[in-house]
């Protein structure tokens, strides 16, 4: 892989590539509007985007506000479709072969087969050769504080600069990530945000790894776990990785952040985990049972039927069939009348 990238943008820039994108983007959501309308000139949309990209005329369009509240209430920013076309044609063609292969082997969350259940089952595999290993060990916990909307854009790119050289490459990056017209913050909901993410807490997990040199570590997102054998190891671990955090990327850890004995387990992911058992945590499972109850309630009433009732549930069945608690399908499907 090349110390700097230049010369990517036109010859990544096709149709058959945004049409690409434009397939991979609409992938689930065929159903809805917006995407409906663009599939009925897709050919003619496809290219004006391309020559717009290619003339450099191209404007982001601003974003659709909203709020979720589950897991937790959280702003969602969204970008009109067509943008969302040019964001996949971003992380897929420019930074994932740019960026990816510098990541740590540790880093999960947004990545291809590097998803939560594999970030749990590496974590229990550390835990498990720590068991061989030491005595008695200790886990440092980190959380970063509102780790989206604390994201300092100026330093983001400056960290893109240090790879790709390509300026129309970013041209076309700074029209994305400043959109918003803000420094501060990156929005939720985005496919570049998700990457741009990860490139940012990149920096510490190299930090971690080749100056702190600390062997077993795992990252999801802002989420991450650090293993050492004393408790001294890690409040020094700690209080280095908050200065670097702060003076290198203006970056707190949160009030979740701690140390303790590794024997007492860790939550990470959704899951309660110890080099033996992983288990999922009971708000995992209170959320769970929340929605089996909702959705038998809306198949008794006539408004969806067993098989969709079925798709909302399957990611709930990917992470149900990672913990090896007994008979924990069956208490968790069981709802009172």
């Amino acid at each position: 892989m090349p110390k700097t990238i230049r010369n990517v943008y036109y010859k990544n820039l096709t149709y058959e590539k945004l049409m690409e994108a434009h397939i991979k983007s609409k992938k689930g959501k065929g159903y809805k509007k917006e995407i409906i309308q663009f599939n009925l000139k897709q050919e003619e949309y496809i290219l004006w985007l391309y020559e717009q990209l290619k003339n450099k005329t191209y404007k982001h369009g601003g974003y659709t506000e909203f709020y979720v509240t589950d897991p937790k209430l959280r702003k969602i920013e969204k970008s009109k479709y067509i943008d969302r076309i040019v964001h996949r044609w971003v992380v897929d063609n420019f930074l994932i072969p740019v960026f990816v292969p510098q990541f740590i082997y540790n880093s999960y969350a947004c990545l291809k087969n590097k998803g939560m259940h594999k970030a749990a089952i590496s974590m229990q595999n550390m835990l498990k050769h720590c068991n061989m290993i030491w005595k008695e060990y200790y886990i440092l916990k980190m959380d970063v504080s509102k780790y989206f909307d604390n994201i300092n854009k100026n330093i983001l790119l400056k960290i893109l600069e240090r790879k790709i050289k390509d300026k129309n490459l970013l041209w076309l990056i700074k029209e994305i990530l400043f959109a918003q017209k803000r420094v501060k913050g990156l929005e939720i909901g985005n496919y570049t945000s998700q990457m741009f993410a990860n490139i940012y807490l990149n920096e510490v997990d190299q930090y971690i790894k080749h100056n702190l040199k600390i062997k077993y570590y795992v990252r999801y997102m802002d989420d991450s776990i650090l293993i050492v054998e004393t408790k001294k190891q890690a409040k020094e671990a700690l209080e280095k990785i908050k200065r670097f955090l702060k003076e290198n990327l203006e970056l707190e850890l949160n009030k979740k952040t701690q140390i303790f004995k590794a024997k007492q387990g860790v939550n990470f992911c959704g899951y309660k985990i110890n080099a033996y058992r992983m288990k999922i945590r009971d708000k995992g499972k209170r959320r769970l049972k929340k929605k089996i109850k909702f959705l038998k309630q809306e198949i008794k009433n006539g408004n969806i039927g067993s098989k969709q009732a079925k798709k909302y549930l399957a990611g709930h069945m990917g992470y149900i069939k990672y913990a090896n608690t007994k008979n924990l399908l069956e208490k968790l499907f069981y709802v009172e009348k």
